[in-house]
């Protein structure tokens, strides 16, 4: 299962916000801050039983309130608690009617600018990395799992925000490094030390970052501004490959905010068939789209009740599975079977698994106005060639590029040829060794 909750930074990735809960990489346990009063509790939730079923973690002291949780998948949940420049952070796990907590020490952060938080669920479960975003520079926590407690396994230069992973090992970083008023993905290698290298580039003034990866295929969702300077536009491309970057039409919706936040797996070589959930938020709320590179067109589905927004899990049959919390159901996931490639929309729906319809439960939202396969206002046919942009990077015909460690380094030319770094193919980078071929 591919599942990632990217929390976006506010006015920097144009993203909808943080997930509703956490979930880790392989599906079994999700974790979330469930509202108790006029305050938060930790709260995890087993999903890979005939039913899914929650288990409140109250734990701590008056004043320390938890600011983040992160599943383990042992079922252990790792917390954070600001407090003083500092952040604690600790693992809770139910023992009977009580819970237990094991201190795994703090971070400090003396500077009041610099912001912690933790980094999506590493490949795994078995670890948990936080990112603290300083002034001027960024570092790579790993705050759970360690031999020797807390460490510092990386600082970039710059401010970091996103985080998606790259691989299954859990060693590959993608992040996107704002320097010079401009936003790139770098990629960290958290195996050697933090060494860092360019990831995308699709044009010198363009803000480029990646939102997700899918490390079986080897998709990956961007937002970038350069096929519109000042309008960010998502579009996708594949780890590895020669193919331009594309940007589909039918991804831009009119007032609308789009955010991917889970992707099919166990699409080995064919990333064109991967589906891919989105978060639409307009003016009429939140609600699912379903949508293939192949298929050039978005799918539009109700989201369920109490549907935790932004969360969200694929398996690789293809059903996308939803958390949802109401107060019929307080611990609930809806299963939508996506269109198969024959674009058949009959029998699909939304429904709680294992778990017959309850008397008085309130329907789903009807989809918004104008749901089914749709584009924006006055998009070409989806059959046409122009139904996607292929941004060139300058006068190339690729823009999906990685940038080798030492490329600034080792120019063509004479003192007198061009500082700007020379992009290279993706699948003739260090990185492409990761992509399964």
């Amino acid at each position: 299962m591919t599942v990632c909750a990217i929390e976006p930074e506010a006015g920097h990735e144009g993203g909808a916000g943080r997930a509703g809960c956490a979930i880790t990489a392989d599906g079994c346990y999700a974790a979330r801050l469930a509202p108790a009063g006029d305050s938060f509790v930790p709260e995890r939730w087993t999903l890979d039983g005939p039913e899914p079923y929650a288990v409140r973690l109250p734990g701590g002291g008056p004043g320390e309130p938890c600011a983040e949780v992160q599943p383990l998948s042992d079922g252990r949940v790792l917390v954070r608690r600001p407090a003083g420049g500092r952040h604690a952070f600790s693992l809770l796990y139910p023992t009977g009617p009580g819970t237990g907590e094991l201190p795994l020490g703090a971070v400090a952060c003396p500077d009041e600018d610099t912001r912690l938080r933790l980094l999506p669920p590493a490949p795994g479960g078995e670890r948990a990395y936080a990112l603290a975003v300083g002034p001027r520079s960024t570092a790579v926590w790993l705050v759970a799992g360690g031999a020797f407690g807390l460490q510092q396994l990386a600082e970039v230069p710059g401010r970091c925000s996103g985080g998606a992973w790259l691989d299954r090992e859990g060693r590959m970083l993608a992040l996107d490094r704002e320097m010079g008023g401009r936003s790139k993905a770098v990629v960290v290698d958290l195996g050697r030390g933090g060494e860092m290298s360019p990831l995308l580039q699709i044009a010198e003034g363009s803000d480029d970052r990646v939102l997700l990866a899918d490390p079986d295929s080897g998709l990956l969702l961007i937002r970038s501004d350069a096929p519109s300077p000042g309008q960010d536009r998502l579009g996708w491309g594949v780890l590895g490959s020669t193919l331009p970057v594309r940007f589909p039409r039918c991804l831009r919706l009119a007032d609308c905010t789009v955010t991917p936040f889970a992707v099919q797996p166990g699409q080995l070589l064919t990333p064109e068939r991967c589906a891919v959930a989105l978060r639409v938020d307009g003016a009429l709320g939140s609600w699912i789209g379903v949508w293939r590179p192949a298929e050039r067109r978005v799918d539009h589905f109700p989201a369920p009740v109490g549907w935790l927004a932004g969360s969200g899990l694929w398996t690789t049959e293809g059903e996308l599975r939803l958390p949802y919390s109401t107060g019929a159901v307080p611990c609930g996931v809806a299963v939508l079977r996506v269109p198969g490639q024959e674009r058949r929309r009959a029998g699909l729906d939304v429904r709680p698994p294992a778990r017959p319809a309850r008397s008085g439960e309130r329907a789903a939202p009807a989809a918004p106005s104008g749901s089914g396969p749709a584009a924006d206002g006055g998009a070409p046919s989806p059959n046409g060639p122009a139904d996607e942009e292929q941004l060139p990077y300058c006068s190339g015909d690729m823009t999906d590029f990685l940038l080798t460690p030492h490329a600034a380094s080792t120019g063509q030319g004479g003192s007198g040829a061009s500082s700007a770094p020379r992009p290279v193919p993706l699948q003739q980078a260090p990185l492409a060794r990761l992509v399964t071929k």
